[in-house]
């Protein structure tokens, strides 16, 4: 379905990213990955993806946080494939703080990780898939991009962020056979969520059985975590034909949270 077009994924090297990006390269795109892993880690990565496609899966490691290193990425994988045909921006951090104590530098770097990339990542692809004539934006938003949660004002804000400058670009290019779309998952076990759940644990002094419960039935009333393989199901839907005509939609897998 996807043979000769190219993917690029960003923050792509663990979870929702890899998920997703794993899920092209079934479909035998051109897989671009991005991260900060080390080399051993990447070259697993790369032998195991490399082994369920035809197409060619490469990694960049960048810095998504620097606009320079961002434009190289983009550049570079205009020019040895020609176009960026379907551009997932994924990459975030978490930091959870109240807004008065929240470090300066934490909200620098979660705005810069979470928006500015994608908008970074969006500006430079743009001109090829015009030319083209086709292409797919998906961002990887958030229920937080909907909603707020206390002590999460980076995130919530650059999400948000993400969700808005979605549909400025399905705005832009509502006449080209392109398309944005944000997706906003809920709870998915991914190492960020791993890591709010050990500090919940420690910080209530219960179990991390009993700190995951706790954190899906605050919000999520399916009590069930989204999986990462239907995020990138999901994504692939969005980026083929029978989707041409979804844009600027801000599409929710959240297990009802946000229907609260």
């Amino acid at each position: 379905m996807f043979r000769n077009k190219t993917v690029l994924v960003t923050g792509s090297t663990s979870g929702i990213g890899r998920a997703i990006a794993e899920g092209f390269a079934v479909q035998n795109a051109n897989v671009i990955l991005n991260g900060i892993e080390s080399i051993e880690e990447v070259n697993t990565i790369l032998d195991e993806m490399s082994r369920k496609t035809s197409g060619e899966v490469v990694y960049e490691c960048v810095n998504m946080a620097s606009p320079d290193a961002v434009e190289l990425m983009m550049k570079q994988s205009i020019e040895r494939f020609g176009s960026v045909d379907i551009l997932i921006n994924n990459a975030c951090v978490q930091h959870v703080s109240p807004v008065e104590s929240f470090p300066v530098e934490k909200w620098d770097l979660i705005l810069s990780l979470g928006l500015s990339s994608a908008f970074h990542t969006i500006r430079h692809a743009l001109p090829s898939m015009r030319q083209k004539g086709w292409g797919r934006i998906i961002n990887i938003a958030s229920a937080h991009g909907l909603v707020a949660s206390a002590q999460k004002a980076a995130y919530v804000a650059a999400k948000h962020g993400v969700v808005g400058l979605t549909k400025v670009v399905a705005l832009e290019t509502a006449t080209e056979n392109i398309t944005c779309n944000a997706i906003c998952p809920g709870w998915v076990l991914t190492p960020l969520v791993q890591k709010q759940i050990e500090a919940k644990a420690e910080k209530m002094g219960v179990s991390l059985s009993q700190a995951q419960h706790d954190l899906l039935q605050e919000k999520q009333p399916s009590m069930n975590f989204v999986k990462p393989e239907d995020l990138a199901a999901f994504t692939l839907f969005l980026s083929g034909d029978a989707a041409s005509q979804i844009t600027g939609s801000a599409m929710t897998m959240d297990g009802g949270w946000v229907s609260q």
